[in-house]
């Protein structure tokens, strides 16, 4: 947990950006019946009934400093999938800075594992030596500020159906350019100074003589 925090408090630096990255799913839901066409004075009408049509994966990197955020949607979660986002975020996204320090909870595809997975050794420890790894505590994925703008993107854009992952993308790159447009940050004020306070009984208690 304080090595998180200690993170969150380092100043703005390009060459060591601090990106949180999270993960979250979206059913894709088709219409059974026509939604009714609007009227004056009235909003759309839709069926309560559905179609499922699978999930799609919505990963979320968001650098809070900078107030950027990258979505990137994909059919699925897999260990191929997040080494495939990672790659994107090191070599496209950032790739001026020395390293990226990438905040991420303890998620089974989360690692350097993955990218040994998804690519030929020399890629994946290129990659690897790009990026320092910062890993929340096992039930302390709140530490991690991708979780919040999820949130924000569930409540935003994420409400109505979407019929098709085509039409997810659309809405979603949309979303994330009018919020980056914006530079929308986290004020972030839990520190570790806090954490040992309010946290207390989660340190150990040391006997004094």
């Amino acid at each position: 947990m304080e090595d998180v925090l200690t993170v969150y408090q380092r100043p703005y630096d390009a060459a060591y950006p601090v990106v949180c990255l999270d993960e979250a799913a979206k059913q894709i839901l088709g219409e059974v019946r026509e939604p009714l066409p609007l009227k004056s004075g009235e909003v759309e009408r839709v069926d309560n009934e559905y179609a499922r049509r699978g999930t799609a994966a919505l990963f979320m990197a968001f650098e809070p400093l900078a107030g950027q955020r990258s979505v990137f949607v994909r059919a699925r979660r897999t260990c191929i999938d997040f080494a495939l986002v990672v790659r994107d975020l090191v070599e496209e996204k950032y790739v001026e800075a020395t390293k990226v320090v990438l905040v991420l909870d303890n998620l089974n595809t989360h690692g350097a594992h993955s990218l040994y997975e998804a690519f030929a050794p020399e890629i994946a420890q290129r990659i690897n030596e790009r990026i320092q790894w910062r890993f929340t505590p096992r039930h302390g994925s709140w530490l991690n500020m991708a979780e919040i703008e999820l949130s924000v993107l569930a409540r935003q854009c994420l409400e109505e159906r979407m019929e098709s992952q085509e039409r997810l993308t659309a809405e979603v790159s949309a979303w994330q350019v009018r919020r980056n447009a914006a530079k929308v940050r986290v004020d972030w004020q839990f520190t570790t100074s806090d954490a040992r306070v309010k946290l207390k009984r989660l340190y150990p208690q040391l006997l004094t003589s």
